[in-house]
């Protein structure tokens, strides 16, 4: 809303009465919760449909699983992984594009172990278990029994060298690559493999993920090793939504991934 009324940080919180710009930082990162109404007058905010879509996506992103999560973690939810979380929870779809490594919702706790230790970001054993522990959580998303909400709708391609690299070496990774196999016979997931012979394709530039959901417009978590990126505008959702089209259409079908990762599985010493 802010962007779209043409202020910067500093004025809009000067004009909504707040203290200065971190203040309205943090609400918008969703760490504190906002006078909506405030900021419909002061973004001169009129369409009713647009207000009734920012108030349900408000309601979706104050769920006490969330809040739960956000209180259990709170020494490791950082602010772009709070962004992140919170696009998942409210999400109805999820698109995700896994280039190099399984994407997290399908990770085993042993292979996403293997894979934030191997990151290097964390300094202890021990915040790493915790962060392994906060990603096997965000996983209940996908369930059946998720705190009346249907579960998320997931619709994933991997690239063929994601299902070849060892992380956490041959057992681990051949226990991750059988857990697709589970996770791929359920309803709400849609799992297709980008084999290598499919050559150039519209997502070489990486990995990414886009969030849909019932009120308000798509939304792309783009990763760089630093800072996610989050892209709202039309133009390069776009992009991203023919990106994934295209490697969603040039891939696999859904039995012929499976018979490919159970191959790939099989032939590991």
């Amino acid at each position: 809303m802010r962007v779209r009324a043409g202020m910067n940080l500093t004025e809009a919180a000067k004009l909504l009465g707040l203290y200065g710009a971190p203040t309205l930082s943090k609400i918008e990162n969703g760490k504190q919760r906002p006078d909506l109404d405030r900021f419909f007058t002061v973004y001169g905010v009129e369409d009713e449909a647009r207000i009734a879509e920012t108030r349900a996506i408000e309601q979706l992103a104050n769920s006490n699983r969330q809040r739960n999560l956000f209180a259990q973690y709170r020494d490791i939810i950082r602010a772009p992984m709070a962004d992140f979380i919170e696009l998942e929870e409210i999400a109805t779809r999820i698109d995700a594009y896994g280039a190099l490594v399984i994407p997290g919702l399908l990770q085993t706790t042993e292979y996403a172990h293997a894979i934030i230790e191997g990151g290097a970001l964390w300094r202890t054993a021990r915040e790493v278990k915790t962060f392994t522990e906060l990603r096997m959580k965000r996983q209940d998303i996908l369930a059946a029994n998720r705190e009346d909400k249907a579960p998320v709708s997931v619709r994933c391609v991997l690239d063929e060298a994601s299902l070849r690299r060892e992380v956490g070496g041959s057992e681990t990774l051949r226990g991750q690559l059988k857990h697709l196999l589970v996770q791929s016979r359920k309803p709400n997931i849609d799992l297709r493999v980008l084999t290598f012979k499919a050559g150039a394709h519209t997502a070489l530039d990486g990995p990414f993920t886009t969030f849909h959901f019932d009120v308000g417009e798509p939304v792309v978590a783009v990763e760089p090793l630093t800072n996610a990126l989050y892209l709202e505008e039309d133009a390069p959702v776009a992009k991203y939504a023919f990106a994934f089209n295209n490697v969603l259409t040039r891939a696999l079908d859904p039995d012929g991934s499976r018979d490919l990762i159970a191959k790939i599985a099989k032939e590991m010493p």
